[in-house]
């Protein structure tokens, strides 16, 4: 994909790998629309990219991705626009026993983490279609490949975001529109909570910065490969796990060990 010109609709753009993002996608030529639930951080992040001067350049709109009313906003505004790429981005967080855990909360995760990139992908397919060349990349997680203890809601919606991604892949082949997924590995941003970030130093979990998973988006879509996991050794234990999932249940002792006790 070409992104010197292309038209990007970017989901939390301001967020910890979004704002990155944003600015690997300017810097590669890209025009932006940030669309995020926070209206002055992405209006201050448009006016940083430029999006003050030139509003065709960069422009951002802020709207909720888990109501029909703001996956609408979000497919007029990339009509308008001619967009060529969706990134879908946006995502909130979930950790802990799943005993711990209350139903709104399990409805939050699965609604923003895996329904609403389907509802925007299925509501811009059309006007992607149209283009010469088009890309929807999913922004999931190795824990879309890898369950660890502790992610048991978080895995569910990352797996199910890895198999949508798939099977519109293989739906969409000899399309215009290619489909990709890209499975960071933990990221050093805002996203973790203390809890969580106890929980990496005790099962001794590497981390990347949010400006190399930017590259790593940047460099995906520009290759047009199907998927990328990143970090080591997660990406061996994502081949593994792919292979043998029930072989390296007792690896992951360390991690049920580390997390919270039940209440």
């Amino acid at each position: 994909m070409k992104l010197d010109g292309a038209s990007v609709v970017l989901t939390g753009a301001a967020g910890g790998i979004g704002a990155p993002t944003a600015r690997a996608l300017a810097a590669a030529g890209a025009r932006l629309l940030l669309v995020g639930r926070d209206a002055a951080r992405l209006e201050t992040l448009a006016r940083e990219l430029g999006g003050e001067a030139d509003g065709r350049r960069v422009a951002w709109l802020a709207a909720d991705l888990t109501s029909a009313d703001g996956i609408d906003s979000v497919r007029r505004a990339a009509l308008a626009r001619e967009a060529d790429v969706l990134i879908n981005n946006a995502g909130i967080a979930s950790f802990g026993r799943l005993d711990a855990l209350d139903a709104p909360h399990l409805a939050e995760v699965l609604a923003t983490n895996l329904l609403a990139p389907m509802q925007l992908t299925r509501a811009l397919l059309p006007g992607l279609r149209r283009r010469r060349e088009a890309a929807v990349l999913n922004v999931g997680s190795v824990l879309g490949r890898l369950g660890l203890p502790g992610f048991a809601v978080y895995s569910a919606a990352k797996f199910g975001l890895r198999g949508f991604s798939e099977a519109l892949r293989r739906e969409l082949a000899g399309s215009t529109v290619k489909v990709q997924y890209l499975g960071p590995r933990v990221t050093a941003t805002g996203f973790n909570s203390a809890e969580v970030e106890a929980y990496h130093r005790a099962t001794r979990t590497g981390s990347d910065r949010p400006e190399a998973v930017a590259a790593a988006l940047v460099a995906l879509l520009g290759s047009g490969r199907a998927e990328r996991f990143l970090g080591f050794p997660e990406t061996l234990a994502v081949r593994l796990n792919g292979a043998a999932p029930a072989a390296l249940d007792a690896a992951f002792a360390r991690h049920r060990q580390a997390l919270p006790l039940p209440c």
